[in-house]
């Protein structure tokens, strides 16, 4: 950081790096930062200007310890702070000067980056920044920003805080290469007591505070591994974490000659493909599992993917009166100013606070979808189950796995600034009836999942739903334990015209009514059908098709639901 000079600055009074309100007339850093902002335009940034706007200056210096060009410069962020890509360009145009001139203060902009007040993004073709919300939240409220440190935490939460860097790294591009580099050294070395950090360290992965371009690519394969539950990666997975196409053009080759360090040194292979190497498929192998995870339990799920409710689509769901009235009062209930205030007054009353859902019907009446939207409308990520991972076929690790996905779901819940929905989707061979006077191993492992799953939701400090297409063979604990059941009929007349309007909008009013009275089918039978119509359409040259093709396809599809046979998901 550059110190200031005791002399003074150019149209000040002398300061000393101690606040002197009366001195300068400012009541706080918003009204400096106005002034300067006003002063700044089509200044050109020259030194009359830092002269006229030095009283401003010199209180924000005096605050912030900054540099008075540092100081202008976080007073025009701020003035932009809505603006999520900000260019040299656009602060050129501020002071109404070239982009050379501004490029002379890059390295000023670089503090205020370091400080964390600034969030430098990736963009193609030059640097991009952004205000950081909590650095104005701090300064709005005339404090000085102190970027938080990173946590201590176990490896299981060392990987929940690789899972957001890498989301704010590759997904929403909200921090570049360099700040990456910067947030996971930091992160390191606050858990240099961790063998993961250690072990990354000692391979010479991490040198003279900054990861290798090997250390990168291990690191990711161990992310998406433990975060994710991807145990291959091809190459074209790996193009974005790297600076540079060119860098990725050598890793690339490394990898698929074999002549990568991580492959010498154990920690990455080439994927198996029936019996055969895929040199284009790597993976961790058995002893990077083994010893780079030793700390976590990885024949569990421990931290499957998390849904981001961001990432979620918006969609129109059409429900019967009876279940649009629960799914709303489910909606209310799960939007943040009623879910936090209705949970303490449960726990002030001594009550159990997990809210646990039943979504259960027909297939392809919205269940999953309904869960979707109400993620995303309440702002709340999703924790997925995978059933199948979870029913291991090894007596025992089933046991292991339910465990480790509720311990999973409590640091996830832990880390986010909502609660989020924990889904057992299709959860129809978890929940089931157990089995009196069990015999068999595999009966008493199941029968053990199932009463791991029944204490968990006791003792849930969350939100779970679980959804389901049987019920006849529920368990009565399990009935008992979801405190909202509601029941997904197949829509009626009205909703069914509504779908079909939807998923065919060229259809006339007239045909939709008649498809919706003469065909009794859920929401996902009509998506059958029209996604059919539009293949048919695209191979017959965009002609329209016809309601009587419309009417076979339907009957195709009827034929396909009513032959006697019980149909599970869609």
């Amino acid at each position: 950081m550059t110190k200031k000079s005791k002399k003074g600055l150019p149209g000040g009074n002398g300061m000393t790096g101690k606040r002197d309100d009366i001195a300068h007339g400012m009541p706080d850093l918003m009204t400096a930062m106005e002034q300067i902002v006003g002063l700044a335009r089509d200044s050109g940034l020259s030194d009359n200007f830092l002269r006229r706007a030095g009283r401003p200056i010199g209180y924000i210096a005096g605050r912030l310890s900054l540099t008075p060009v540092q100081c202008v410069l976080l007073a025009v962020f701020v003035d932009s702070h809505d603006d999520t890509d900000i260019r040299i360009r656009d602060l050129a145009g501020k002071f109404d000067c070239t982009n050379v001139r501004m490029l002379r203060f890059v390295g000023d902009i670089d503090v205020l980056v370091e400080r964390g007040y600034v969030r430098r993004r990736r963009r193609r073709g030059g640097n991009s920044y952004m205000v950081r919300q909590d650095a104005l939240d701090a300064l709005s409220h005339d404090r000085d920003y102190v970027k938080p440190a990173p946590p201590r935490v176990d490896c299981s939460g060392l990987f929940v805080e690789l899972d957001e860097l890498f989301r704010q790294y590759l997904s929403d591009d909200e921090i570049d290469y360099d700040g990456f580099n910067r947030e996971v050294i930091a992160l390191f070395d606050a858990n240099r007591h961790l063998l993961f950090v250690r072990r990354m360290a000692d391979g010479g992965y991490l040198s003279n505070g900054w990861v290798s371009d090997d250390g990168l690519l291990l690191l990711y394969f161990c992310h998406r591994f433990v975060n994710d539950g991807r145990d291959e990666l091809q190459s074209h997975d790996i193009e974005d974490i790297f600076p540079s196409r060119g860098t990725w053009r050598d890793v690339k080759s490394q990898l698929e000659n074999g002549t990568n360090e991580l492959m010498q040194d154990g920690w990455v292979e080439y994927a198996n493909a029936d019996g055969m190497a895929d040199r284009g498929s790597f993976c961790l192998t058995g002893r990077a599992k083994s010893d780079l995870l030793a700390e976590l339990d990885i024949s569990a799920p421990v931290h499957r993917g998390v849904l981001k409710c961001t990432d979620l689509t918006a969609k129109r769901l059409y429900y019967n009166e009876r279940e649009e009235a629960q799914v709303r009062r489910l909606a209310e209930l799960l939007a943040p100013e009623s879910y936090d205030g209705i949970r303490a007054r449960l726990s002030s009353n001594g009550m159990r606070t997990g809210f646990t859902c039943l979504f259960y019907g027909s297939p392809g009446t919205g269940k999953t979808e309904t869960v979707y939207q109400l993620a995303r409308q309440s702002g709340r990520d999703i924790v997925e189950v995978n059933v199948e991972q979870v029913k291991s076929m090894w007596v025992g690790e089933s046991e292991k796995n339910v465990k480790a996905l509720f311990d999973n779901y409590r640091r996830v819940a832990k880390a986010a600034d909502r609660v989020p929905i924990l889904l057992f989707n299709e959860a129809d061979a978890l929940i089931g009836r157990r089995l009196e006077g069990a015999d068999r191993a595999v009966d008493k492992m199941e029968n053990s999942v199932q009463n791991i799953i029944l204490q968990e939701m006791e003792r849930l400090d969350g939100i779970m739903i679980a959804t389901t297409n049987l019920t006849q063979n529920m368990d009565k604990a399990f009935e008992r334990r979801f405190l909202y059941k509601i029941r997904f009929d197949r829509p009626c007349t009205e909703a069914k015209k509504a779908i079909w309007r939807t998923m065919i909008p060229d259809l006339p009013d007239s045909d939709a009514g008649t498809l919706a009275a003469r065909y009794d089918f859920s929401g996902g039978q009509i998506e059958n059908v029209a996604r059919k119509r539009a293949v048919a359409s695209i191979l017959s040259g965009d002609e329209a098709v016809g309601i009587d093709e419309l009417r076979a396809m339907c009957d195709e599809e009827n034929i396909a639901w009513s032959d006697g046979r019980t149909k599970i998901g869609f």
